[in-house]
């Protein structure tokens, strides 16, 4: 000591290439936290080393049974009836004799598939029937209009009664109903035809 000052003296820690200054009162307090100081930089050590530890796989144990075909198969024999899980009853909408079928019992359809066919003969004599019918009122309305005109013309002239206009007006008002049942007939004559 010269001069009264005091030359504190420097430890230097060294880590790896850094150099790191302890002062003298860090030294003094150097036995209380030193062994934690040994701790952090082994820790710190630890962490950067390059080292990878190597993560073994755990085999674990597992119950294996070996399924084989078995020879001894068991034939049970039960009585019962199979229905079909969906059932419908369908029919026609008119009434006639099957000519064709065109599906077999069991097999799957969609709407709109035709399943069978009706013989369309007496359906199709219907037809002419209610033409002829339709072409018979026709004439019978041209017939009653005709002479329900010349009610009106002699009526007018005093030469018919007013009842014989009556009864002419009457008829013609008869075959024009006549004449739209026929025509009614012949539409539903032809739309059965369709369902044959």
């Amino acid at each position: 000591m010269t001069g009264g000052v005091r030359r504190a003296s420097t430890i230097h820690l060294q880590f790896g290439s850094t150099q790191v200054p302890l002062s003298k009162s860090i030294m003094n307090r150097l036995p209380a936290i030193g062994p934690a100081l040994v701790v952090v930089a082994a820790l710190g050590l630890a962490g950067c080393s390059q080292e990878k530890v190597e993560v073994k796989d755990i085999v674990r144990p597992v119950k294996v049974v070996e399924i084989a075909e078995a020879n001894d198969t068991r034939e049970l024999s039960y009585s019962g009836s199979v229905r079909a899980r969906t059932e419908m009853n369908l029919g026609f909408r008119i009434n006639g004799k099957i000519t064709e079928r065109l599906v077999d019992i069991g097999q799957r359809v969609k709407p709109g598939d035709v399943l069978a066919r009706i013989d369309p003969a007496d359906y199709e004599l219907s037809v002419k029937s209610a033409e002829a019918s339709l072409e018979a009122a026709e004439r019978q309305v041209e017939t009653t209009g005709l002479a329900r005109r010349r009610a009106e013309q002699l009526f007018a002239r005093t030469f018919a009664s007013k009842s014989q206009l009556e009864q002419a007006t009457l008829s013609y008002d008869q075959a024009v109903a006549t004449r739209n049942s026929a025509r009614s007939s012949l539409d539903q004559a032809k739309n059965q035809v369709l369902y044959t």
